[in-house]
C-alpha cells in the first residue's frame, strides 16, 4: 500500500509539473505572438511615417520652388516700375512743352503739326498707363483715315536688346535703354508687356515683334 501511495503521489507530481509547464509555455506563446503583432503595428506606423515624411519632403521643394518664381515676379516687377516712372514723367513734360509751345507758333501748318504730335504723345501716355490688353479708346478708334494715309517704315527702337533669358521655362527679351549701364534700367519683356510706346506681341528665335502706336508692326533682330 506504502509503495502504490508513493508511486502515485510522484505520478500525481509529475502530471502537475507537465501541466504547469504546459500552461506556462502557452502564456510564452501567446506573449510571442503579441510581440509579433506589436512588431507588424509598429513596422506598418513606420511605413507610414516615412510615406508621409516622403510627402511633406515633395510639399516643401515645391514650395520652395514656389516662393522662387514668386520673388523673381517681384524682382521683375520692381524693374519696370522703375523704368516706367521716369518715362511717365518725360512725357508729362514734353506734352507740357508742347502745350506751352502751341501760343508761340505763328503759321497753321505749325499748329496743326504740334497738335498732331500732342494728341499722339497723349495717346501713348495713356496706353501706358493703362493695361496692355485694354481695347483701344473709342476716339483713338475713330480715326483710321490718319493712320492709314501713313506709310509704313521703320522705327529706331527707344532701347538696346541685351539677351534673351528664361524664366519658368519661358523666354524672355532683356533690354535697357541706349547707352545705359545701371542694372536698375534693365526690364525682362514678356508677350503683352511694354517698353514706352513698344509692346512685345512675339517673340521668336531670331526676332522680336513689337506693337507700336499709330504704327505698323516694328521688327527688332536679336543679337
Amino acid at each position: 500500500m506504502r509503495a502504490s501511495t508513493f508511486q502515485i503521489l510522484i505520478i500525481g507530481s509529475l502530471c502537475l509539473s507537465v501541466a504547469g509547464l504546459s500552461g506556462g509555455l502557452y502564456n510564452q506563446y501567446q506573449r510571442m505572438a503579441e510581440l509579433q503583432d506589436t512588431d507588424t503595428q509598429y513596422r506598418q506606423t513606420l511605413d507610414t511615417l516615412q510615406r508621409d515624411s516622403s510627402t511633406l519632403k515633395d510639399a516643401q521643394e515645391k514650395l520652395q520652388y514656389a516662393l522662387k518664381d514668386l520673388k523673381q515676379m517681384v524682382d521683375t516687377g520692381e524693374l519696370q516700375a522703375n523704368t516706367l516712372d521716369p518715362m511717365l514723367d518725360q512725357w508729362a513734360q514734353e506734352i507740357q512743352e508742347l502745350r506751352d509751345g502751341l501760343a508761340d507758333r505763328a503759321t497753321v501748318a505749325d499748329l496743326t503739326a504740334l497738335r498732331a504730335r500732342l494728341e499722339q504723345i497723349e495717346q501713348q501716355l495713356l496706353e501706358l498707363k493703362t493695361q496692355p490688353s485694354l481695347p483701344p479708346s473709342t476716339s483713338s478708334a475713330a480715326k483710321p483715315k490718319k493712320t492709314a494715309r501713313r506709310k509704313p517704315f521703320t522705327l529706331s527702337p527707344p532701347f538696346s536688346v541685351l539677351s534673351i533669358e528664361y524664366r519658368g521655362g519661358e523666354r524672355f527679351l532683356t533690354v535697357a535703354p541706349p547707352d545705359s549701364r545701371s542694372l536698375v534700367d534693365v526690364q525682362l519683356l514678356h508677350s503683352g508687356e511694354q517698353f514706352g510706346a513698344w509692346s512685345l506681341k512675339v517673340l521668336e528665335p531670331n526676332a522680336a515683334i513689337f506693337a507700336v502706336a499709330a504704327q505698323p508692326d516694328q521688327i527688332v533682330y536679336l543679337p
